[in-house]
């Protein structure tokens, strides 16, 4: 770690070519006795300091403020003027250093005895609020005007790649995000407010961030300026005072609203996709009937919703082929057909401008918006998914109960094999459900760290649901000729490219390109 040497000015570090610039604030100070105090920052290129490896420097700017403390208190404020910062203060204790603090011009919340300070950094869509501190060089001398001081971070400095473009702010969850400062022992906690939000500006690109001291943190969490969570792809490191992190940390901001926050790739060509939260519902018990995500991935409704009959008004998730609900001109397409009249139908459920694909309709938590970009794997995808794809731990799946419920777990590409241990991994016979997961681990190590997780939810033919809780069977997008459609069975062996009947009813999880 590169510790700065000591200059005898005031500096302050910033990242990139962004700069300092908040509005003024001020202490509630008692009123008395007031002296002058300049504060020199030097001139030249000694009034910035570069930090190593990264691409830019910033410099103190008119009407940045410095707090002043003397004897455990706040006496004041400085003002900086282009050349120095000056203002007036209460009365000093002589004989002590003065303590100055650059709170990134945030308004601090002042203990009532003005022997410390709270402040909160979640807004950095527009300014980066470094917190930094010094000691005076000097002792404080009545007629003394003149001191000097070199402010050191008490933050990290790190550059975020952001690779996804959004129209509104974005944020990061569960971070450090409030100082604490005790002017009587000169001491800085770190601690989170709230939800520990720290906002970043949106737009694509390399976007620059104070970071608050704490721990190593994996796959923090993430949302969009609604709160909707979106998700980052890597890890925070440790964050130390005056580390000074400058390499940058990957992350993906705006992921599709009802997606879990992984990617997997697809094809050789290294596109990736989203897989949606949970398995497709069908609410058809609602007044208004609706399509949504399941709200858990371990999520099915078997049979107790009276799926297994033709009632346009109960509750499903297992599905004909092509029961979109949009009539292409084929016999049979609501989402609670189950018994077939007709002998055409969509060949592909990317033909016909896709509106065949159930991920064509509005889904309720996955963003209430027609042709929003979901849509149902091909078989040559999931395929892909299943067994091709490159992993940083070269794991793919596995068998596993999640939460009681026997199903499949797929790993994202950047899974960590340290993060759980999982057995018989990459193994499609049966082997049975081996790995036993809890609902909490599940939610806080595995789907946090983008695991996905595929039930089995059985599967319809006609009238009669079988197998629940023992196999499942899911629709890829593609045909394979005839009376049959490709699809995955996820069962007592892992199949993606078996032909399936389109009459029977089988689960649906969609997915949405990652752009």
């Amino acid at each position: 770690m590169k510790k700065l040497g000591i200059f005898a000015l005031v500096f302050v570090l910033v990242l990139g070519l962004t700069q300092c610039k908040k509005e003024n604030t001020s202490s509630s100070t008692d009123e008395g006795t007031k002296v002058p105090i300049t504060l020199n920052v030097g001139g030249g290129n000694v009034s910035r300091v570069a930090v190593e490896g990264s691409t830019g420097v910033v410099t103190f700017e008119n009407g940045d403020v410095l707090y002043v403390a003397s004897n455990g208190t706040c006496v004041g404020t400085l003002t900086y003027n282009g050349e120095h910062f000056a203002g007036e203060v209460s009365e000093p204790t002589e004989g002590q250093k003065l303590l100055f603090y650059f709170l990134g011009n945030k308004t601090p919340e002042f203990n009532s005895d003005n022997t410390g300070c709270s402040v909160v950094i979640s807004d950095q869509t527009e300014q980066l609020p470094v917190i930094s501190y010094a000691p005076s060089r000097e002792n404080y001398q009545i007629g003394k005007t003149n001191y000097n001081a070199t402010l050191l971070n008490k933050c990290a400095l790190v550059k975020f790649d952001v690779t996804t473009s959004s129209e509104a702010a974005t944020c990061i969850l569960s971070m450090n995000n409030k100082v604490n400062i005790y002017f009587i022992n000169n001491s800085f906690t770190y601690s989170q407010d709230g939800e520990g939000m720290i906002t970043m500006a949106a737009g694509s690109g390399e976007k620059w961030a104070i970071l608050l001291p704490q721990p190593h943190l994996t796959h923090p969490g993430t949302c969009s300026s609604d709160g909707v969570y979106i998700g980052t792809s890597d890890n925070v490191p440790e964050i130390y005072e005056n580390g000074y992190l400058t390499e940058g940390i990957s992350l993906t901001v705006n992921t599709p609203k009802g997606s879990l926050r992984s990617l997997f790739t697809v094809n050789a060509n290294g596109d990736q996709v989203y897989f949606s939260q949970g398995n497709l519902q069908y609410i058809g018990s609602a007044a208004t009937p609706y399509w949504k995500f399941a709200d858990h991935q371990w999520d099915y409704l078997g049979t107790s919703t009276g799926q297994n009959s033709s009632n346009p008004n109960v509750d499903r998730d297992l599905f004909g082929w092509g029961t979109s609900g949009y009539n292409l001109g084929f016999a049979e397409y609501q989402p609670w057909t189950i018994v077939w009249n007709g002998d055409y139908w969509p060949y592909n459920l990317f033909d016909q401008t896709g509106q065949a694909d159930w991920g064509y309709n509005a889904i309720a938590n996955g963003g209430n918006t027609e042709n929003s970009g979901w849509r149902t794997m091909t078989r040559q995808e999931g395929s892909y998914v299943f067994f091709t794809r490159s992993t940083a731990s070269g794991i793919r799946f596995a068998k596993g109960k999640v939460n009681g419920v026997n199903g499949i777990i797929l790993l994202p590409d950047n899974w960590d094999a340290s993060i759980y241990t999982l057995s018989n991994t990459n193994y499609s016979g049966y082997s049975g459900f081996s790995n036993v997961i809890t609902a909490d681990d599940w939610t806080n190590i595995l789907e946090a760290n983008g695991a996905v997780f595929l039930p089995c939810a059985g599967w319809r033919v006609e009238a009669t649901v079988n197998a629940v809780g023992s196999d499942g069977k899911y629709w890829s997008a593609s045909s394979c000729g005839g009376a049959e459609r490709y699809g995955w069975e996820l069962g007592s062996s892992i199949a993606t490219e078996s032909g399936l009947y389109y009459c029977s009813g089988y689960s649906v999880r969609l997915v949405h390109n990652a752009e």
